[in-house]
């Protein structure tokens, strides 16, 4: 049922940074734009009166190849966004002194809801670098990006006569708009600065998607001084609703009505981080999904729809994946071995070379061929750390040449071929630090069987031998004193000995049925579309009550499900 059939649904103007509609369309760094995107495409299928906000990017994130020393190097061409509709609206701001002026695109042709993007870098302006590079640059290039993605985009949606009646903030970088919010209020209708607070809770919800503290942006008041993004607050008002220094992530559950984490885990852990934080909007759980038509290969569709069997269609997405790989690293890989996927940010708490910390496991399984392994990711530019996770990756592709495999440059394209054309999908973050972690669902909706520590959307989905393998169910069998990183190691060779991979060679039936229960688990739990009817039946419709009741309901008054965490083993 589209949402609009149910009653007129509250019109959504949704704030994000990034977003991943297409591989051409080179806006995205990773999973927060790629979840923005398919966020965007639910509401295009629900016929949901939702808008997107966010910034065209000129240079991408980055384009990362790896150089003859196996080290990662980026470079940034010029795109050429002049297919995309200009809307002949301009919008201004005032950002370190100068009054910055931005065009207005709309992007509505990947089966998306519209989203407005905002740019500073045309013709005749001095102001390009505000929206160059995806989180590139120093401090004010990050503060400036944000108050055109904050304070831009508000101007915007009333330049362009759009009624919104919630404003949803992805992530903490669109907290301006808030401020923006609480000026006009002040302004415009003469409230306090506390009344124009007050109003704006009943209009903005927000979601918070990372445990981890680089996700959670803290500025110097000084800063944003210098960058005049107090937009006409002052200290005093700018400090109480996001400290000192100011915190994004505080500001905005202080200017929320309601905030969410992305998994149910996740919900336990962000309450545990800001619980002791005053004056904050309660924090539930809508676990993140992914837009199943995007990302799930038309002929696993019609076989699971069908009944038929999966192996053949499987077997079609593994051939075309080995041949990408072929083409683009010259690595022979084997349609009928093992194959494990692993295709993520490169970030310390991942763990991506996990699963080589104890070579003498893992040598004899790539040198007689049992399994192959492909990993691909990209790291902050700026992040040495990062790229030097890479750099260990592409020395065992360099040892293991046709079973390990290191695909550059990693994008959507490449994120869809991996997800339907690998066996197993390997995912051993450092618990509780995985939100929520969407490419497993992509994989688990083509089949492909996830086999993962029991972190973020993992402890809602896969059971243990039935759609998939869960670490943490040989945890038990170490010593209370070993680490968790030993422990994780020591049970994801135990699964991987004594299940995945004689499952995979001996038990062809069993692994059929855990593809076809895979696919049954994920395809409407942990779609886009469940996600979307979740954030309005819980999130946006309650939000426009609080606004036309003027009152605010208690956090006790949110269905358990969104509140509760589940327990695992």
């Amino acid at each position: 049922m589209r949402l609009n059939e149910q009653n007129v649904s509250p019109r959504v103007a949704y704030f994000c940074m990034e977003y991943g509609l297409d591989h051409t369309l080179p806006i995205y760094a990773g999973g927060l734009g790629v979840l923005a995107g398919d966020y965007l495409k639910a509401a295009k299928d629900l016929g949901a009166p939702v808008v997107g906000i966010g910034i065209l990017w000129n240079q991408d994130y980055t384009e990362q190849f790896i150089n003859d020393h196996g080290y990662p190097y980026d470079i940034y061409p010029h795109y050429d966004f002049s297919p995309l509709k200009d809307t002949g609206i301009t919008v201004s701001l005032r950002i370190r002194g100068a009054e910055v002026t931005c065009k207005v695109h709309m992007v509505d042709k990947f089966g998306n809801a519209p989203v407005y993007l905002l740019d500073t870098n045309f013709p005749g302006s001095e102001n390009g670098w505000m929206t160059k590079r995806l989180y590139g640059g120093v401090a004010q290039d990050r503060v400036a990006a944000e108050m055109i993605l904050g304070i831009g985009g508000v101007k915007a949606l009333r330049a362009m006569g759009i009624d919104v009646d919630i404003y949803h903030f992805n992530e903490g970088h669109a907290v301006f708009a808030g401020i923006e919010l609480i000026r006009e209020k002040m302004t415009k209708q003469q409230m306090s600065f506390h009344e124009a607070w007050k109003a704006t809770q009943r209009e903005i919800v927000f979601t918070t998607h990372t445990p981890v503290e680089a996700g959670n942006e803290v500025w110097n008041h000084d800063l944003l001084q210098l960058m005049e993004a107090y937009n006409g607050l002052n200290y005093e008002q700018m400090r109480e609703l996001g400290d000192d220094p100011f915190n994004v992530t505080i500001a905005a559950l202080r200017m929320a009505n309601i905030a969410n984490a992305v998994s149910k885990l996740h919900g336990q852990t962000a309450r545990d981080m800001w619980g002791k934080v005053y004056e904050t909007a309660p924090i539930i759980s809508v676990t993140n999904g992914v837009h199943v038509n995007t990302w799930q290969d038309e002929r696993i569709r019609k076989a699971f729809e069908q009944g038929d069997d999966l192996w053949e269609p499987h077997l079609g997405c593994k051939k075309e994946l080995i041949n990408f790989i072929a083409e683009h690293t010259g690595a022979n890989l084997k349609p009928d071995a093992l194959t494990i996927g692993f295709a993520r940010r490169a970030a310390p708490y991942k763990r991506s070379e996990l699963i080589f910390r104890n070579i003498e496991v893992i040598d004899p399984l790539l040198t007689e061929g049992r399994i192959q392994l492909i990993f691909s990711g990209k790291a902050h530019p700026d992040d040495t750390l990062g790229k030097d996770i890479i750099h260990q990756l592409v020395k065992m592709d360099r040892k293991y040449r046709d079973s390990v495999v290191f695909v550059e440059n990693y994008n959507m394209e490449i994120a869809r071929l991996m997800v339907r054309g690998c066996d197993i999908w390997l995912n051993n973050p450092k618990r509780p630090m995985e939100a929520s972690g969407t490419s497993g669902m992509k994989a688990a909706v083509n089949g492909v069987l996830n086999l993962s520590v029991v972190d973020g959307w993992v402890a809602e989905g896969p059971q243990h031998g039935v759609s998939g393998w869960l670490l943490c169910t040989v945890c038990g069998k170490t010593s209370a004193s070993v680490s968790q990183d030993e422990r994780d190691q020591q049970a994801l060779y135990n699964v991987l000995l004594t299940e995945v991979i004689p499952t995979y060679y001996t038990d062809h039936s069993r692994w059929h049925n855990m593809m076809r229960a895979s696919i049954d688990m994920a395809n409407y739990q942990f779609s886009s579309h469940r996600m979307l009817r979740e954030y309005y039946d819980v999130m946006y419709h309650r939000t426009v009550l609080c606004r036309d009741k003027n009152i605010c309901p208690q956090p006790f008054e949110i269905p358990a499900q969104y509140l509760e965490q589940q327990q695992y083993h």
